[in-house]
C-alpha cells in the first residue's frame, strides 16, 4: 500500500506531460485502437462542444489523509497545494453569478483545507441549490476536529457523496489502506445519526463506488442493491444512491496499470466498451472545474492533466460564461473511461442502465 503521493515519490507518473505521451503513443499512435477523437468522429460527435452549465466543481486542495491506489489526483498528506482564500474570494464572486445550480466540492479532502467552513458558509448565502461535499469518510473520523462534520454539514443541508471502495474489510482496506474500512463505517454510522440517508430525509447521503483493480464496474443498480443490503444488515447503515465510476487511466491508477503489466488490456476494454449514447451526457458537456489555483478545466480529469479549457477565459479571476459556453472539450484517450458501457461522471453512470449496453 503506497504511503507517498507519486510527486513525493518523484515518479515519472507525477508529470501530467508524460502521461498524456503514453495514452497518445503505443497502440494509439500505431492504429491498434482508435483514438477517442477518431472514435467520435465515426459516430458524428466530434467536436465535443458543451450544453447549459449545471455543475461548478471546486476543487479546494490535493492534500487529503489517506493515499489511494487509484487516485487520479494523486492525494495525500504530503500534498501541500491548498486553494488559497484570495483564490475562494474569486471563485465567490462567480458563484454569485453562475446560471450553474450546483456547487460540487472535492479534493483531496476538501474538509483539510483550513479555510472550508468559511467558504461553505459564504458560498450557501449564494443561492446554490444543491451543494455537494465529497468526503472520503475517514476524514471525519481523523481527528477530534472533524468529528463534528456530520452537524456541520446538516447545518447547511449540504449533500454528501462519500468514498466506499466496498462492503468488506479486506477489499476497502486493500485499495484504501489499513484502518480505512472501520474508520468508514463509524463515519456513516456519525452521518446518519444526524439524519443522513435515511429514507425520505432530505439530508442526501450517497456512496462512490471505484473498481479495485483494472476491470469495469458492473451494473449500477445491481451494486446498490447489493450494498445496502450488507451495510444495512452488518451495521445498520443507511444511505440513499451508490455511484459506480470507471477508473480513468490518470495519475496512480495509470501507474498501477504499467506496474501490473494491465495497461494495454484496460484501454482494450475501455474502447471495446465505448458506447456513443454515454457522449451525450459526460459530465464535460455540464461542468466546469476548477483546480486549487483557480485555473478552468472541462472536468477533474483533464484538471490532473493539466489540459486547461480551449478558451481565452482560463482562470477564475476572468471567469465568462458566455464565453466558456462556446468553447471545444478538450479530450485523449482517457475520456474512453467516461464513455464506457452506461458512462462514468461524478453523478455515477450518465445513461440508464438497460441502455447502457453497447
Amino acid at each position: 500500500m503506497q504511503t507517498k503521493s507519486l510527486k513525493k515519490q518523484n515518479k515519472e507518473l507525477a508529470d501530467a506531460q508524460r502521461q498524456l505521451e503514453i495514452l497518445s503513443n503505443g497502440i494509439f499512435s500505431d492504429k491498434e485502437l482508435p483514438t477517442f477523437a477518431k472514435k467520435i468522429e465515426e459516430t458524428g460527435q466530434f467536436p465535443l462542444r458543451p450544453k447549459k452549465l449545471e455543475i461548478l466543481q471546486i476543487n479546494l486542495g490535493y492534500m487529503c489523509n489517506q493515499v489511494c491506489e487509484h487516485c487520479h489526483v494523486d492525494a495525500g498528506p504530503d500534498r501541500k497545494e491548498i486553494m488559497t482564500k484570495e483564490t475562494m474570494l474569486q471563485c465567490l464572486e462567480v458563484i454569485k453569478n453562475t446560471n450553474a445550480t450546483t456547487l460540487d466540492l472535492t479534493g483531496g479532502a476538501p474538509e483539510m483545507n483550513p479555510n472550508f467552513r468559511w467558504f461553505v458558509n459564504e458560498a450557501s448565502k449564494a443561492g446554490i441549490k444543491d451543494f455537494i461535499v465529497r468526503s472520503n469518510l475517514t476524514i471525519i473520523r481523523a481527528n477530534k476536529k472533524y468529528y463534528d462534520l456530520p452537524e456541520f454539514f446538516k447545518k447547511y443541508n449540504i449533500h454528501v457523496v462519500s468514498s466506499m471502495p466496498h462492503w468488506t474489510r479486506g477489499k476497502t482496506d486493500k485499495q484504501r489502506g489499513s484502518g480505512v474500512f472501520d474508520k468508514s463505517i463509524k463515519a456513516l454510522q456519525d452521518l446518519n445519526a444526524q439524519g443522513y440517508g435515511l429514507p425520505n430525509s432530505k439530508l442526501k447521503l450517497d456512496l462512490v463506488y471505484n473498481p479495485s483493480g483494472a476491470f469495469l464496474p458492473g451494473d449500477q443498480v445491481s451494486m446498490e442493491r447489493d450494498f445496502k443490503n450488507a451495510l444495512l444488515e452488518d451495521f445498520g447503515i443507511q444511505f440513499h444512491n451508490l455511484f459506480t465510476i470507471t477508473n480513468l487511466p490518470v495519475s496512480r491508477f495509470l501507474d498501477y496499470l504499467i506496474a501490473s503489466d494491465n495497461y494495454e488490456d484496460y484501454m482494450y476494454s475501455l474502447v471495446d466498451a465505448y458506447n456513443p449514447s454515454a457522449v451525450e451526457n459526460v459530465m464535460c458537456t455540464n461542468t466546469i472545474s476548477v483546480s486549487w489555483d483557480g485555473y478552468l478545466y472541462d472536468c477533474d480529469f483533464n484538471q490532473m492533466l493539466k489540459l486547461k479549457v480551449a478558451s481565452s477565459v482560463k482562470h477564475i479571476s476572468e471567469y465568462n460564461e458566455e464565453v466558456l459556453n462556446n468553447r471545444t472539450i478538450i479530450i485523449s484517450q482517457h475520456c474512453y473511461g467516461c464513455t464506457a458501457g452506461a458512462g462514468s461522471s461524478c453523478q455515477g453512470t450518465v445513461i440508464p442502465t438497460e441502455a447502457g449496453i453497447s
